[in-house]
Formats: C-alpha cells, sequence, structure tokens
C-alpha cells in the first residue's frame, strides 16, 4: 500500500541529504542548457513561499540521484516577474527531462504553478510528469480534480522515512526508475 507523502514524512527525509545551503547553492549554479554535463533532469513547480517543503522535496529528489531546477534559484531569470520570466520558463520547462508538480494547497491556488502545469502538461505528459501532493501532517490533502490526470509520487511507509514510487493507470514503479527513464 502506498500513501500521499505528508509534511511530517519529508521532515525524516531531509536529515538524510547535505544542507539545505549547499543544495541552494549547487542549484543556483545549475543551467538547463548545461543538462548533460550537470545532471539536471526536473523541473520543479512550486510555490515560492513554502520554502520549507520546497527544501524537503529538493532533499527528497538529490536523494534519488538527480539534479532540481528551481526557478528563483536561476540567477538568470529576471528579478521582476515580467513576459520574459514567462518565455524563459517555458523554455526551462521544455529542456528539463523531467516536470513535477510540488503539490501543495499554495501551489494548487497560484496562477503560476497552474501555468506552469498546463505547460508541463503541453511538453511531458504522460511519461515524465508527476505531481506530489503533499499532506498536513495529520494526512489530510484535499487536492484538485485535475490533479487526478497525472502520475502521483507517493511513499510506501506512511510513518517512517521509506521508498518513493510513481503510481498511474494501476501501475508502479520505483522513483529513482522513473526519474532515470
Amino acid at each position: 500500500m502506498s500513501y500521499i507523502i505528508t509534511k511530517a514524512h519529508l521532515q525524516l527525509q531531509k536529515s538524510d541529504v547535505r544542507s539545505f545551503s549547499s543544495i541552494i547553492n549547487e542549484s543556483r549554479r545549475v543551467r538547463v542548457s548545461d543538462s548533460a554535463r550537470t545532471g539536471v533532469t526536473v523541473f520543479l513547480s512550486h510555490k515560492h513561499d513554502e520554502v520549507e517543503v520546497l527544501e524537503e522535496v529538493i532533499s527528497l529528489l538529490k536523494n534519488c540521484g538527480v539534479s532540481v531546477y528551481v526557478d528563483w534559484m536561476d540567477e538568470g531569470m529576471p528579478k521582476t516577474t515580467s513576459g520574459l520570466t514567462a518565455i524563459k520558463l517555458k523554455q526551462k520547462i521544455t529542456d528539463c527531462r523531467k516536470f513535477i508538480f510540488l503539490g501543495t494547497e499554495g501551489a494548487i491556488a497560484s496562477k503560476w504553478c497552474n501555468w506552469e502545469l498546463g505547460l508541463g502538461d503541453a511538453k511531458k505528459y504522460p511519461l515524465h510528469i508527476a505531481v506530489i501532493p503533499i499532506a498536513d501532517s495529520a494526512g489530510q490533502y484535499s487536492g484538485s480534480e485535475y490533479l487526478q490526470i497525472y502520475p502521483v509520487i507517493k511513499t510506501l511507509y506512511n510513518s517512517i522515512k521509506g521508498d518513493y514510487v510513481v503510481e498511474w493507470n494501476g501501475m508502479s514503479e520505483p522513483l529513482s526508475d522513473w526519474l532515470k527513464r
């Protein structure tokens, strides 16, 4: 049986990976055009003010051996959000091999996150896109109906750190395998 990932579960995962500041510094140096050299494979769509959850998901993905692209860590992005931001994001989503939507309540309500999800859908659906729904510590997650069409990243354990899987259409695959595909 698999479970939606909770914030508490993510905190267990984070403790195994190097410090967030080192992850941030590495991510800031990453350029998608250098993906073959640097290993960038995942565009992580997220709500910018949810830093703690973002930190924990980056740690989870890094623990699977992939690099993560986060837009606000890219020094090449405009300082002020504009049409140029949208153009650059479209290119980054296209260039990254995988697209993951960090499905927090805040991200689901965000215009930008939903816009990115639409682009990810157009470029990556169905094999290279997934949602990580994040439940509160009590396991509650309301989500949104439209997210039900995407593969979902879950954990095999509901109370301890463990393995992660991508589920879709009744199939389940280890997250690390899906990321390499």
